[in-house]
């Protein structure tokens, strides 16, 4: 019997490692449409990374696919960092975060538009319904590192986040969390 390493190492307090890793870089002129006030902010500054080890079959709605974000310590005009939020094109697939590191809220949004944010920090568990939008807020003075599960047919639908979007914002000011 030969005994291989595996494609992909995950050791909860650095980053997902291997050759099949998938790593994608959001900077701040990636995103900038999010913010409220997107002004006076580098274009260049680094606000999340995602990492994906998606193998096996693609295709297959019982596969599982499993992926780390790190979303850095930034404010926008005071508005706290956050991921671009997704609804999944099947709303039939859930997906699961698990907190890894740091402090923030995962912002929920349902299909009439009643929003609310669940606190994630190390060692939280949280289940995402298919048919709800989601997104990450870095609420912490350092990163937040926070792991996934789901499946590949979940799919992004960041055209209906668009057209759709969470009604309120994180902001922080003197320490204080602020929702607007």
């Amino acid at each position: 019997m030969k005994i291989i390493e595996p494609a992909a190492i995950h050791d909860f307090e650095g980053i997902i490692s291997g050759a099949e890793v998938k790593v994608g870089r959001k900077l701040f002129r990636d995103i900038r449409q999010i913010y409220a006030d997107p002004e006076g902010i580098d274009e260049n500054t680094l606000m999340y990374t995602v990492y994906s080890y998606e193998t096996g079959d693609l295709k297959d709605k019982a596969n599982l696919l499993w992926g780390m974000t790190i979303l850095e310590p930034v404010l926008v005009n005071g508005e706290c960092n956050m991921t671009r939020g997704h609804f999944h094109c099947d709303t039939g697939c859930p997906e699961f975060y698990i907190g890894l590191k740091g402090e923030g809220l995962l912002l929920l949004m349902d299909e009439k538009g009643e929003m609310w944010a669940e606190k994630v920090f190390r060692g939280s568990v949280h289940h995402i319904d298919g048919r709800l939008a989601h997104r990450l807020v870095n609420t912490g003075e350092g990163e937040i590192r926070t792991a996934a599960c789901w499946s590949p047919m979940a799919g992004h639908d960041y055209a209906r986040m668009e057209a759709f979007p969470f009604p309120k914002r994180v902001y922080k000011e003197n320490g204080e969390l602020i929702i607007r």
